[in-house]
């Protein structure tokens, strides 16, 4: 039995640093997608998300690849990034902090999906709302669907009135979104690899913490607004 229980324990101390580094291998991934993701959505010309609404945002939420599935009850799963305007000392984009999103839906539906989604926080108290430790789309906040493409002048009350815009793309499609009932908080874990200490979103986005290396992409994509 001792034999035994020593064989499993080697076993364990020798696959987890597999385990870590495919972790670390999907953080990166999914930085990077997140990163592609921003660049198509708002360089798309004609049809993707208004520069000028970027270039005004005070945080923007990235999260490549949501998954919905629906079979009479529908729901929907995703992880991705929130990223803010910092001033004073350090201007710029702060570090990423990871979001999760889940929500979901009742009615007749049937099928699957995925979507990628950015959201775009409009002012102070939009920002503080969405960095409570759980946030729902539509009931903690002004959230419209966002206008895309050359409908970007942007100046119509839906714009005006919201603390939160947002859009999807799937299959190369861009539309507004509303994502109503769903609700996003931190990711924990996500942060955890990122920092190597649990640390929560706001201290990220509102602190001086210096993004991961992996994060290079992303801040990069930030950078252009």
């Amino acid at each position: 039995m001792t034999r035994q229980l020593t064989v499993l324990a080697l076993s364990v101390l020798m696959t987890a640093p597999a385990v870590v580094r495919a972790d670390e291998r999907a953080n990166d991934e999914r930085l990077q997608t997140a990163a592609t993701v921003l660049e198509e959505m708002a360089e798309s010309a004609g049809s993707g998300i208004p520069r000028n609404l970027i270039e005004k945002a005070q945080c923007v939420v990235i999260v490549p690849g949501v998954k919905k599935v629906a079979l009479g009850i529908g729901g929907q799963y995703g992880r991705g990034y929130i990223s803010c305007r910092r001033t004073g000392d350090t201007p710029g984009w702060s570090a990423p902090a990871g979001v999760r999103i889940e929500g979901g839906s009742v009615g007749f539906q049937i099928g699957g999906s995925e979507t990628d989604v950015v959201l775009l926080v409009l002012n102070e108290r939009g920002v503080d709302r969405l960095l409570s430790s759980r946030f729902t789309v539509g009931a903690d906040a002004a959230v419209a669907a966002g206008p895309v493409g050359r409908q970007a002048s942007a100046q119509t009350d839906a714009t005006m009135m919201a603390e939160i815009l947002a859009w999807s793309r799937s299959r190369g499609v861009f539309a507004g979104l509303s994502l109503q009932g769903a609700t996003l908080r931190d990711d924990g874990g996500e942060n955890e690899e990122l920092y190597g200490r649990e640390i929560s979103n706001r201290e990220i986005v509102t602190g001086t913490i210096v993004a991961p290396a992996s994060a290079a992409p992303l801040m990069k994509a930030l950078a252009r607004y």
